[in-house]
């Protein structure tokens, strides 16, 4: 792979620099360095308990679709990370 001439490089890591503000990242308190990844949710539709998975990256506070693994129906779901890392999640029908 060959890089354009416009990147600069940092001597120790010999990486591009623009890497560098992936460490300026510190609007999401990790905690102890970990984070839920997975979240069992009940189904508003056909009420099955099916297990998802969460993105810590996204943010401490995020809302998205998603599809019942059993039914198909879309839920809006509701995720909130405190600062210990621990998720909150809720899932709500689509249509309500």
């Amino acid at each position: 792979m060959r890089l354009s001439d416009d990147h600069f490089f940092d001597d120790e890591l010999d990486l591009p620099n623009e890497l560098d503000e992936l460490d300026e990242l510190d609007d999401f308190p990790l905690g102890d360095g970990t984070a839920d990844t997975e979240a069992t949710v009940y189904c508003p539709y056909c009420g099955e308990a099916v297990e998802i998975g969460l993105d810590p990256g996204g943010g401490p506070s995020q809302q998205y679709v998603e599809d019942c693994q059993v039914c198909c129906q879309p839920w809006l779901v509701s995720l909130f990370y405190n600062e210990g890392g621990q998720a909150e999640v809720s899932v709500t029908a689509l249509d309500e």
